[in-house]
């Protein structure tokens, strides 16, 4: 099952995933707004949003930019589903996708790029760690396209 708490909203308020009752869930994170990989990923699911919700799911990105940030992310892009804000990478690390990463021979904490897809009472079905960005939806709907 995945934690209740899932992140701060564009209005500021906290949402859960009891928020999304009997929704089968996709929730993507990803590192960060506006970065290559990242608008990559978030208008290839834009552009099969509407087939996800075809199958009945909601799609809802989460990455520890600011609710601002995601705002205008979302409006420079078109984004069609929910961004939300996880400052304290609380939710990250509820996760597992908060790790050790490595890049040009230096160390650091940061989001894992990953993507877990649930059923309706929000028990994990599918996850998917190596995420092809530019391919992101047809990735995904390669899982779920038999249908929930």
């Amino acid at each position: 099952m995945i934690p209740d708490f899932l992140g701060i909203g564009s209005d500021g308020n906290e949402v859960h995933a009891s928020d999304f009752g009997g929704v089968p869930l996709v929730i993507y994170f990803y590192p960060k707004d506006n970065t290559p990989g990242c608008t990559a990923e978030a208008c290839s699911l834009r552009d099969g949003d509407a087939e996800i919700a075809a199958k009945g799911y909601k799609v809802i990105g989460i990455s520890k930019d600011s609710v601002a940030s995601h705002a205008k992310f979302a409006d420079k892009y078109s984004l069609p589903f929910t961004l939300l804000s996880d400052p304290a990478t609380e939710v990250n690390q509820a996760f597992g996708v908060w790790q050790k990463k490595k890049m040009a021979g230096r160390e650091y904490m940061g989001t894992v790029r990953t993507t877990f897809v649930t059923d309706a009472s929000h028990r994990i079905t599918h996850i998917i760690r190596k995420v092809d960005t530019k391919n992101a939806a047809s990735q995904l709907l390669g899982l779920i396209g038999g249908g929930q």
